[in-house]
């Protein structure tokens, strides 16, 4: 398999991660795996939360690929593919858990238009205490945050988080 083919594996499957991760979000997330993410929409206690397994769960398909595609002898799809799905996985553990929920001490403050509007967006998304009424699935796309702020105002399911509840998530967070 050519290295161009390859590289183009890769870069497909990081692209197709973003929508991945959306539809679990959306679908899975706030559905029927809501009894392990309701920890992150809720202050943490500690610096772990029922919510962490998800990135295990996640990691799992990429650790299989890589094994059978480096030791199995599946082929280098399988090892393009899987280091694809953990690319997708450290750049939404820079993004998400670094950079949006502070769980490492950092002085990065968003500056560009593109990482403002992702930050405001997860920031929409964790207004909405309850599984229904959110907004904002994708991690690396997302909506203008004025269509966003829209749709919550529309919502009749969306349960908001007091201002009081969202600065003690924050502190938790940061702290």
């Amino acid at each position: 398999m050519s290295t161009l083919l390859l590289i183009l594996i890769f870069l497909a499957t990081v692209a197709a991660m973003e929508g991945f991760a959306y539809a679990m979000h959306r679908w899975v997330m706030h559905g029927p795996g809501w009894f392990l993410h309701a920890s992150h929409h809720r202050p943490r206690n500690g610096y772990w939360e029922a919510n962490d397994l998800y990135f295990v769960i996640f990691a799992m398909p990429s650790i299989l690929l890589l094994l059978g595609g480096v030791q199995w002898h599946w082929g280098d799809w399988a090892t393009a593919t899987g280091a694809g799905i953990a690319a997708y996985g450290a750049i939404y553990l820079g993004f998400h858990d670094i950079i949006v929920h502070r769980r490492v001490t950092h002085r990065y403050v968003p500056r560009s238009p593109y990482m403002k509007r992702i930050v405001q967006a997860h920031h929409l998304h964790h207004a909405v205490e309850s599984k229904q009424g959110c907004v904002s699935f994708g991690f690396l796309i997302a909506p203008r945050p004025d269509a966003l702020k829209q749709a919550l105002a529309r919502s009749k399911k969306a349960r908001l988080r007091t201002a009081k509840a969202r600065e003690k998530d924050t502190a938790s967070r940061i702290g």
